[in-house]
């Protein structure tokens, strides 16, 4: 998405516990927690992926995007499809996003990355466009007036 911006990657942190699972510092009870809420959210929401659940190994994981932002009001907290994002980027000015992933299966979930949509990410080009514009018009102006005496 063009308006995407402030993108954090959990990768490193998801490595990180999986790693201390494998060691058996933590127990599967303590990754495979999610809730009920979470699990009808990817039902409803989620986007499927082709990567397997590094816990279970039988179901592929889905994807869930959640907004938050102060536009959005009630709205904020829901989980949304990927779909949904870019109408919603245009619309309002700035919210983030945060995605988990999660298996349907054994109830693994982790949140995999956020980052910010919105209009905001817009007008930084816009502004410098506007600016060069008005300058523009500016010196055509000068050149007019100059040409006239």
């Amino acid at each position: 998405m063009r308006t995407q911006r402030q993108v954090v990657d959990y990768s490193l942190q998801k490595r990180a516990v999986l790693r201390e699972l494998l060691a058996g510092r933590v127990g599967t009870y303590d990754v495979c927690d999610a809730s009920p809420y979470l699990k009808n959210a990817a039902r409803f929401h989620g986007e499927p992926t082709d990567r397997r659940c590094p816990i279970c190994r039988s179901e592929n994981l889905t994807l869930v995007h959640y907004i938050y932002g102060d536009e959005l009001k009630q709205s904020a907290g829901q989980a949304r499809t990927l779909a949904e994002l870019p109408v919603l980027a245009m619309t309002l000015r700035e919210f983030q996003v945060f995605v988990v992933e999660v298996c349907l299966g054994c109830d693994w979930n982790h949140l995999v990355e956020q980052y910010l949509l919105g209009r905001d990410g817009l007008t930084g080009d816009s502004d410098a466009t506007g600016e060069q514009d008005a300058a523009g018009a500016e010196i055509a102006g000068r050149r007019r007036r100059e040409a006239q005496r």
